[in-house]
Parts: C-alpha cells; structure tokens; sequence
C-alpha cells in the first residue's frame, strides 16, 4: 500500500476496521501477497470477554479479518478444540490432537511472532504463578516463554494492559498477585515483563473488553508495517501504551456524547432510563479517553450512554478502582472555592457558564502530569478566555 504511516493512521481512525478494509481490501491482498505473520494469542487470568468482542465484530468477522491480512494463526484457547492427554503423567498423542503438545511445539520452535496477550498474568502465591497452572505448568512460566520468542506484543483488554479487575483492591489481592503485561493498575514497574526481565515491544489496546476495530486495526497496522516497531511507536502510543487514534490523550468519550447538550445545560437524570445526563448516576464519560461515542459499538451503531448506561471508564489505566462505585456520583471536586453542584445548578440559567463549568471540570480532573503549571490563577484565566 502506498500510503505514508500518517495518512494510514488517520484513514483507520476515521473509517473503522469495517470501512476500511473493504475499501483496501484489493491493496491489501497485493501488499500481504508473499507476506504471511504469525500470531500467538495466550489467555491469562481474564474472562475471555475480548475474545468474545472480536467473535461479534462483523465486516470483517474474525475469519476474514485472519484471512485478509494473512495470519497464521497459531494457537487460540477459546477457538480452537482443547485436548490435553496425558499418559503416567506424560503429554501422550501428537500436536494435531493435543492443544498442550502443540503450545509446546511452538513455544520451543517458533520466534519472531506477534504475541497477542489477553488476560493478565498471576505471579502468587510468592512468586511462583501457580494460581494459574496450564499443562501443568504455571502461567508465568509458559508466558515468560512465549515473550522471549515474541518480535511485538499486543495486549488487549484490561486484564492484560493494566491487570483491571485482577489486581482491583482486595483482602486477597497481594496474596494473588495477578500482574498486567506493561502495567499493573498504573506502575510499570509491577507489569510481568519488568519483573521477568523482558524487554519487548507492547502495544496496550485497552477496554473491557476492547472493541473489535482497535483490536484488527492495530494488528493490522503492525503487520503492514504502517507502524514500524518499536521505532514508530513513541510517536503514535501515548504514555499507557495506547494508540493515540483510538485512545486521544486530548479528548474524552463525553466531548461527543449525544447527551452532552443536556450536560451544558445543567440537566442530570437522577434514575436510569431517562434521556439526560448521566453524570449523577456515575458516568465516568467526562474523563475516560476513547472514541466510543464516535467509533460506537454493536455494528457501529451505539455506545453505552447512547444506551442508557453511564461510562464507567473501563479504558482507564486505573480501572475498576479509579472508576468505582460504577452507578454513583463519586467526584463532588471544588473548583475555585465553589461546588461542582453549585455551578451545575446556576448553569441552568445560563449556557455560557455552562460551558465554562466543563472547561472547569474538564481542569481539575487531569492528571497529575497535566496539572503540571496549572494554578487557581491560571484556571481563572483559562474559564474567562473561554467565556
């Protein structure tokens, strides 16, 4: 395909995994003509919920989606038939009828694939891993295996980008130990490639579970080589590792929503199944980076406040701890001396103050790295510009 990186970038970002590949489809069959990759994808400690995500995409499905880019798929836990015959203990039969002798083939055979990692990875109880045993090995291990022959990894969902419910506050939670890939909640320096010593590239494609376009289109745009790696990827991931096209570090799910007109205008529904704001039953929409609400869901067609269901930020490095109680109102932020409710309810009367309460909570619910210089002042300053 003759298109630079950039313009590549912009084209899946804004046509979708659908679109897209209809439209290249005959420029991807010349450009994959000789050209086959091989994809390993191991499940850790997840639900298989991404699995599922990719299995309800549609034009492409997941077939097609394998099929137009040319990938070997070499091993799938949930789409492939699971044996596993032991004899005296032993691993008996060929890799052709038993999945466990076929892992292992691989894992001693082939290099320079691309790891596709769902789920996360235990490291309890003490660092053995065996809260997870596979084949009679512990997870970690045949992990750490897989890793070490791996050119990329492609984690996908918030089990395997950040660990997201494994790793949520618990009283077994150090005791289990589960680990993401790169992070663990938002510390690098707890994800299972530190600790294992590895160092690969990752891409974190996250959501819980993450939707089927984020998933073909990164694949697809590692495998065409419109993302070179790991050269390219400072450039086009942001600091978690998601690709800024479907994770935008300056823009949030609620700058799009359908109900944000109610938002600007002071409108909340305080019971489900209204046609306001969401913000009242707990919708994390405000500060949860993705394009869901352009992108949509189910066939491209709706998202979750779209829906009827507050965003509950399941994109979120911090995810379900920094999100949680999902369906209450947990951010009563003051801004400049006044309640966040205060300047709601005067923003009925008044549009333009509206506006700027946005631009007020939109401020005070940054980063720490994004408040960097900013100060009551500044924030003053910032709301009378945008008056």
């Amino acid at each position: 395909m003759k298109m630079d990186r950039r313009t590549f970038i912009k084209a899946v970002g804004v046509l979708g995994a659908s679109l897209f590949l209809q439209t290249y489809k005959s420029d991807l069959a010349k450009a994959l003509e000789l050209s086959e990759t091989k994809v390993l994808w191991l499940h850790g400690v997840e639900c298989t919920g991404c699995t599922v995500s990719m299995l309800d995409g549609g034009s492409p499905d997941i077939v097609e989606f394998l099929q137009l880019y040319n990938l070997n798929l070499l091993y799938q836990d949930v789409l492939m038939m699971q044996q596993g015959i032991f004899v005296d203990g032993k691993l008996a039969n060929t890799s052709d009828l038993n999945s466990e002798l076929l892992l292992e083939e691989i894992l001693e055979k082939e290099k320079g694939y691309v790891l596709v990692s769902e789920g996360g990875v235990p490291n309890g109880p003490a660092g053995t891993g065996k809260y997870m045993v596979v084949g009679g090995r512990p997870y970690k291990e045949v992990y750490e295996k897989a890793a070490k022959n791996a050119s990329a990894i492609v984690a996908i969902g918030q089990c395997a980008t950040h660990s997201g419910v494994n790793a949520a506050a618990s009283d077994i939670n150090e005791l289990l130990d589960h680990r993401g890939i790169a992070f663990t909640m938002e510390d690098s320096s707890k994800g299972i490639l530190n600790l294992l010593g590895i160092d690969k590239p990752v891409i974190n494609v996250n959501g819980c579970p993450a939707h089927p376009d984020w998933v073909f289109l990164t694949i697809g745009a590692v495998v065409l080589g419109k993302i070179k790696v790991p050269e390219d990827l400072p450039y086009v991931l942001d600091k978690w590792k998601r690709p800024k096209v479907f994770f935008p570090p300056d823009h949030v799910i609620h700058d799009n929503c359908p109900r944000r007109g109610y938002y600007d205008r002071g409108e909340f529904d305080l019971t489900v199944g209204g046609e306001k704001c969401l913000w009242k039953l707990g919708c994390k929409g405000p500060y949860s980076h993705a394009d869901c609400a352009t992108r949509h869901w189910n066939g491209h067609l709706t998202f979750c406040p779209q829906a009827g269901s507050p965003c509950i930020g399941c994109v979120e490095p911090g995810f379900p701890d920094s999100t949680r109680p999902f369906f209450v109102e947990i951010e009563d932020t003051g801004v400049v001396g006044t309640n966040l409710d205060t300047i709601a309810g005067v923003a009925i009367g008044g549009g333009l103050l509206a506006a700027g309460a946005h631009a007020l909570r939109r401020t005070v619910l940054k980063t720490p790295e994004e408040k960097e210089g900013t100060s009551e002042e500044s924030i003053s300053e910032k709301t009378e510009g945008e008056k």
